[in-house]
């Protein structure tokens, strides 16, 4: 069964509801670590891309999910193509950019939009977002 909801600017796109959530949890190239879900077409996301990278380049079980390029950000090899939006649905993002912590693969704890202070504590990296703003919705 498909479900039809406004993707933020894109005219009613279909996600289709999966009841089998084990086998969209298994399609995760992740199962412990942290994933930015994202998209290009996202201010905040645009303004964060540089701490993206670096938080990819400092701890290996980083990864991002981009809505709308799997080319965004740039330089960051880990990025997961969600332009089918699936595994948007299923982890029930709201808004981007949203940092989620799992373990076991499962969601221990998530941040949505740039709040550098629970990014810092997320990503462990004490100095992330120095020069942004403390914090921008998304």
């Amino acid at each position: 069964m498909g479900f039809s909801w406004n993707c933020r600017g894109v005219p009613a796109c279909r996600v289709r509801y999966n009841p089998d959530m084990n086998a969209i949890m298994s399609s995760l190239p992740f199962v412990d670590g942290l994933a930015a879900f994202v998209k290009r077409n996202c201010p905040t996301c645009v303004l964060i891309a540089g701490e993206m990278q670096r938080v990819a380049r400092e701890l290996p079980h980083f990864h991002v999910v981009s809505q709308d390029d799997p080319q965004f950000p740039a330089a960051i090899e880990r990025v997961v193509d969600d332009r089918e939006l699936e595994h948007s649905w299923t982890h029930q993002i709201e808004a981007t950019p949203t940092l989620i912590r799992f373990e076991g693969g499962q969601e221990k704890e998530r941040v949505m939009g740039w709040d550098r202070e629970a990014w810092r504590r997320l990503t462990g990296i004490a100095d992330l977002g120095k020069g942004l703003p403390k914090f921008q919705p998304g």
